[in-house]
């Protein structure tokens, strides 16, 4: 059925995420030039003050002002962040600046909470940056740059400027921000509370020293109980709840690039946990400051050396009982050839290439003049210009940070001459769909030749953020594959939408492949045939952004809504159409309600 406004027809209804009047693009992380970050405090005992707040977890001081880029904000919350990265001994503490913390409505090209990490572990100074710049070719993952900071006039050094992982980075993300969200880091790294996705048993209070609750409501526990019991008891249901591609790409990524101090390390930590509109827990990478093997364990207390970090195994935990979703994921064939298929797309793409080499010089090339300027920095100029291709001291005897040339050509060599790289995949050519121009509300056939497939589907959505539904592809002559057992498979897909995105996805007995090979992250798409109405049959009556609870819409909610009202004497079909409030992405959010006719 068409959805549709009767005549006259006044409809209201929620956005999911729209910030009014806000920057289409935001320069704040452009990782070609440095902000300049300036804070100042009244209080002339302020590192003190900040310590003790730290030791105290008492959150925020006050600063007077922090100045971004010559903008002045007045009374800002400023804290020490960090744990290894943080001593109340040393001068340069990674920092964490919150912009509306006194004043509500003050926020920097739309972001108001600014993470600053201070390079302890990091003689290159671009581990983070180059690793989120990787990791967001496969994932969602947060912007980076560099940042000069001063405090009181005096500088203070170069930082590395991560984007927070708030309700603003779910929203531009998910297209949701208020639904169950956790930050796993456990209350102490030392101990038996750690953010493994162990099942616990069902109160709530068990978990609460593993992760820590992000989202509003008290119930939202009871949702992480229960991925954890999918997880470790009824694994065959966990795509219901867990974005388990998204999940496969973590742990590839983590494994590819050394990254342990990360739930495949030995302490299962840094990183997000954010419930989608589909139900789904989709994980989210946060902390890369040690990523290229700053952080050398993997299990228990052993530390690996350059050789170990090199050669360390795509299998690596996968019969830890301490890393179940590592476990379960193996113990799964085709998540496995998943697993694998992931890895190899980041290490062709990124390593193979040379591509992360180049990359990491251009950054060095940008920062360097304010890294020399750096006094408070804990490793020499002469260490900095050499920490991508040699090894560099971490400071505790016999411990060295790899340099990161140096770790991943030999990375390298070993992954691509495991059989686990070598196992050779169907190839996926000649993709197509039946029709060029096809309507919305029909449905067309996708095809492709596939060499000796034991397992193939195709997944499609109409568009983000709905979730892939597979359909399995076959070679019987019924599904627009031309004559039975020649090679060629097809499915028929709906199109529900005006664009609809898809994927192939194929695995023969040793080894799986995506087309595109970046999938699910990337897709191909189909644009459909949509009705279309003039300029001004509908417009917006009204806006209420930013409800905060005070107008409820007409189900009695407060999200943020906006009025719909049709100028005509005739119904208008909604369905296929879009919202949007970027010039640059017209179909943002897509009409799916259904409203009379």
């Amino acid at each position: 059925m068409n959805y549709i406004i009767p005549t006259k027809f006044l409809l209201s209804f929620a956005l999911i995420i729209i910030s009014f009047g806000s920057k289409a693009q935001s320069n704040f992380y452009n990782i070609d030039s440095i902000p300049k970050i300036e804070i100042t405090f009244k209080q002339s005992n302020w590192d003190y003050q900040m310590d003790t707040a730290k030791a105290g977890k008492k959150g925020y001081i006050i600063a007077t002002q922090c100045k971004i880029n010559g903008l002045v904000y007045d009374s800002v919350g400023v804290k020490y962040k960090g744990n290894s990265s943080y001593k109340a001994s040393q001068t340069k503490n990674p920092l964490h600046i919150n912009l509306d913390y006194i004043k509500g409505n003050q926020n920097y090209d739309g972001y108001t909470e600014i993470k600053l990490s201070n390079g302890r572990s990091d003689p290159s100074m671009v581990r983070e940056m180059l690793s989120y710049e990787i990791l967001r070719n496969y994932m969602d993952a947060p912007l980076a740059n560099s940042a000069e900071v001063y405090i009181n006039g005096t500088y203070y050094g170069l930082y590395t400027n991560c984007q927070s992982i708030s309700k603003s980075f779910l929203g531009k993300q998910f297209y949701s921000n208020d639904n169950a969200f956790f930050k796993c880091n456990p209350v102490s790294v030392f101990g038996s509370s750690n953010p493994d996705l162990k099942y616990l048993g069902t109160s709530a209070s068990s978990y609460y020293n593993c992760y820590e609750l992000h989202s509003a409501s008290t119930k939202d526990w009871n949702q992480l109980v229960n991925l954890c019991d999918t997880l470790n008891n009824s694994f065959s249901n966990i795509e219901s709840i867990l974005d388990i591609d998204r999940a496969i790409w973590m742990l590839a990524f983590d494994n590819v690039l050394i990254n342990l101090d990360s739930y495949l390390g030995s302490f299962r930590q840094n990183y997000y946990l954010f419930r989608d509109d589909n139900n789904r827990f989709c994980p989210i990478i946060w902390d890369l400051n040690m990523s290229f093997g700053g952080f050398t364990q993997l299990a228990g207390m052993t530390r690996l050396d350059t050789t170990g970090m090199k050669n360390l195994s795509p299998s690596a935990n996968s019969t830890s009982a301490n890393h179940p979703l590592v476990q379960k994921i193996w113990g799964n064939p085709t998540y496995q050839r998943m697993y694998i298929a992931h890895m190899k797309t980041i290490t062709t793409e990124m390593f193979s290439s040379g591509w992360y080499f180049k990359r990491a010089q251009q950054m060095q090339s940008i920062i360097d003049t304010a890294v020399y300027n750096d006094k408070y920095k804990f490793f020499t100029n002469a260490q900095f210009n050499s920490a991508l291709t040699s090894n560099i001291s971490s400071g505790m005897p016999g411990n060295y940070i790899p340099g990161i040339v140096n770790l991943m050509k030999g990375r390298v060599n070993y992954l691509t001459n495991t059989s686990y790289f070598t196992n050779t995949p169907p190839t996926i050519s000649g993709i197509s769909v039946s029709k060029t121009s096809p309507d919305v509300f029909t449905s067309v056939y996708v095809t492709a030749t596939i060499s000796s497939p034991t397992y193939l589907y195709v997944g499609y959505r109409s568009q983000r953020p709905s979730k892939f539904i597979k359909v399995l592809m076959k070679d019987d002559g019924l599904n627009g594959d031309g004559a039975a057992s020649d090679g060629v498979y097809g499915a028929s897909i709906p199109l529900n939408s005006a664009i609809t995105e898809y994927y192939i996805y194929a695995e023969n007995a040793k080894a799986g492949l995506f087309a595109p090979q970046r999938a699910e992250h990337e897709f191909y798409t189909i644009t459909a045939t949509t009705p279309t109405q003039d300029t001004g049959q509908v417009v917006i009556n009204e806006i209420l952004p930013n409800n905060n609870a005070a107008t409820p819409d007409h189900n009695g909610q407060y999200d943020d809504w906006l009025e719909l009202y049709n100028n005509t004497s005739n119904s208008i079909a909604l369905k296929g159409l879009f919202l949007s409030d970027t010039s640059g992405k017209l179909k943002m959010f897509q009409w799916h309600r259904q409203v009379g006719g």
